[in-house]
């Protein structure tokens, strides 16, 4: 891949959560979903085609001119899938303008979007949220 189409511009791994509502909403009584691999699957792929949809055809990052990805399990049983994106030329990510269009350490604003600080902080901060 690296000879023929350059290095590759983006690492990005997307992981499966045991609390998204599909799988949730698929689970009878006490089961869990550690129990139900197959549902946990299914909801896991579905959502890694719109991931896929979202950075190949609609071009969030730009033009994709190659891409590889391995899917993993964790100790939990849950599937990731790391993906190695290369971009065209005039989509490459070289100054950090660049980056900052796409990367952020900072929590969305609870005035105005309550929702996706929410989720946020639920699923990428770890420790308490110190407003």
């Amino acid at each position: 891949m690296v000879r023929k189409f350059g290095r590759p511009d983006l690492f990005v791994t997307f992981t499966c959560n045991p609390s998204w509502p599909e799988i949730l909403n698929a689970m009878q009584g006490r089961e869990r979903p550690e129990n139900r691999p197959g549902i946990v699957a299914r909801v896991f792929k579905m959502k890694l085609s719109e991931l896929l949809d979202d950075l190949i055809k609609r071009k969030v990052f730009g033009c994709v001119t190659s891409y590889i990805y391995v899917i993993e399990f964790q100790k939990r049983g849950l599937p990731h899938r790391h993906i190695l994106l290369t971009l065209d030329s005039s989509s490459e990510i070289r100054t950090k303008d660049d980056i900052d269009k796409f990367v952020s350490a900072e929590l969305p604003n609870i005035n105005v979007n309550r929702r996706l600080f929410e989720i946020v902080t639920k699923c990428m901060v770890h420790g308490p949220v110190v407003l």
